[in-house]
């Protein structure tokens, strides 16, 4: 792609400028940016797979643990009981260094082929490069790729030139060359050669444009740094002056996710952001956890408000339904049995004797008439009747049981079923 500003094409032609890689610093990738492998026979040969020497073991278990050196070049190497002859591989190495000005990230991709019995191949080509200003404004020059979500599939005959943005550019490097050059505003900012599992990018981009990562690095809250700097999803001011609650009290946050989520429910229940006592948990996840609790009740809570607002629209229908049913009532001196006439009405007895009376709609089936039993005004079970066949198909007290007045209930109902096919005969 070409140049389409002048900042890209101040980057590109700075880019032309770089010094190649040394033989020092390939030696360096090729030695660590892989496992080497000695792989050992049944009859304890061990062939290297570095220079293809063989030689034979005694000290089979203590090889195996500890691996050994090789006999001819000297490289460690990790056995492996194996009849598998040849290895491949490939890694990302990269080389922070600076250039007029700039902080540059140099990312070559190198590769290894082994087979036994033969030196092994390497391989290494620069696939990328990141050019970051002080102020953060990035620019990436990039040889092509084939396809980019396979990765190390470049095309190394490409030339390195600006390329858009893409996530795959974005690369974690195996191994990072430990002789670093930074320009000032990353010396300055905190950084210690820790990327804390970040990319080099992400990291020196954080640093160059927010100054709250840079406090989050210098003051050791990096599980925070590293939770807003991959997250796109949450803003690291939201969270800022509990943050600073936390630095201040020399908290430290070692679970990012939970204590931004516990964070979001104190908010929820309109709690102080700037009391010590509640941002800075003694035991964050019992905390988290007995918020989370707290809100779901909450929620469930609002639920069944909403179902009661809900059926209380729906008071007209049931009011059609049954209406011819209101005022039918008896006792036998003690129990008085009488149909529920509202909505509202069905609500009490499920809320009262905690069943599910109300939130199943048993008040809206066309086949169902629903009465309550008390005793002094008090309820005891509700009754639901069948309309089609006149007969009582449950009757439940609290929680669904059945009371000591149960059987006496439901011998009273059938006792008086006849006003019930009265009241539907003059329908």
């Amino acid at each position: 792609m070409k140049p389409k500003n002048k900042f890209q094409k101040q980057i590109f032609e700075l880019s032309k400028k770089l010094p190649p890689i040394t033989e020092t610093q390939v030696k360096w990738a090729y030695l660590n940016c892989f496992e080497h492998f000695g792989f050992r026979t049944k009859k304890g040969v061990i062939t290297c797979l570095e220079c293809g020497t063989s030689w034979k073991s005694e000290q089979i278990l203590i090889d195996s643990i500890c691996g050994c050196s090789c006999l001819n070049c000297r490289i460690e190497l990790k056995i492996k009981d194996t009849r598998k002859k040849t290895f491949r591989d490939y890694q990302y190495f990269c080389i922070i260094t600076t250039f007029k000005g700039f902080q540059v990230l140099r990312f070559f991709y190198v590769s290894y082929e082994a087979k036994a019995g033969v030196e092994a191949k390497y391989f290494h080509s620069e696939v990328l490069q990141k050019w970051i200003a002080p102020d953060g404004k990035n620019v990436t020059v990039a040889r092509l790729q084939i396809a980019s979500y396979l990765g190390g599939n470049w095309n190394f005959k490409s030339n390195l030139e600006i390329r858009p943005n893409r996530n795959h550019h974005n690369i974690m490097p195996a191994c990072i060359y430990p002789r670093q050059r930074l320009i000032p505003e990353i010396k300055r900012s905190g950084y210690r050669r820790n990327f804390f599992k970040l990319t080099p990018f992400d990291l020196f981009h954080a640093l160059l444009t927010e100054s709250k990562a840079e406090t989050l690095l210098k003051a050791g809250q990096t599980p925070l740094l590293k939770y807003f700097t991959d997250s796109s999803s949450r803003n690291i001011s939201d969270y800022w002056p509990s943050v600073k609650i936390c630095i201040r009290n020399g908290y430290q946050i070692t679970d990012a996710s939970i204590w931004c989520d516990y964070i979001n429910l104190l908010r929820f229940f309109e709690k102080d952001l700037h009391n010590a006592k509640y941002v800075c948990p003694i035991d964050l996840k019992a905390e988290h956890d007995r918020y989370v609790r707290k809100k779901r009740e909450w929620q469930k809570q609002q639920d069944r408000e909403k179902a009661k607002r809900k059926a209380l629209k729906d008071n007209e229908r049931f009011t059609e339904l049954k209406s011819r049913f209101f005022g039918i009532c008896f006792t036998d001196g003690l129990i008085h049995v009488r149909v529920l006439e509202s909505v509202d009405e069905i609500i009490q007895e499920g809320d009262v004797l905690k069943h599910c009376v109300f939130t199943n709609d048993y008040h809206l089936k066309p086949d169902s008439l629903i009465l309550s039993a008390c005793i002094d005004n008090k309820r005891i079970e509700t009754i639901e009747v069948s309309l089609s066949k006149l007969k009582i198909l449950q009757s439940r007290g609290v929680c669904n049981k059945n009371t000591e007045y149960h059987d006496v209930i439901i011998a009273l109902v059938k006792k008086n079923i006849h006003l019930i096919r009265k009241r539907l005969k003059a329908a």
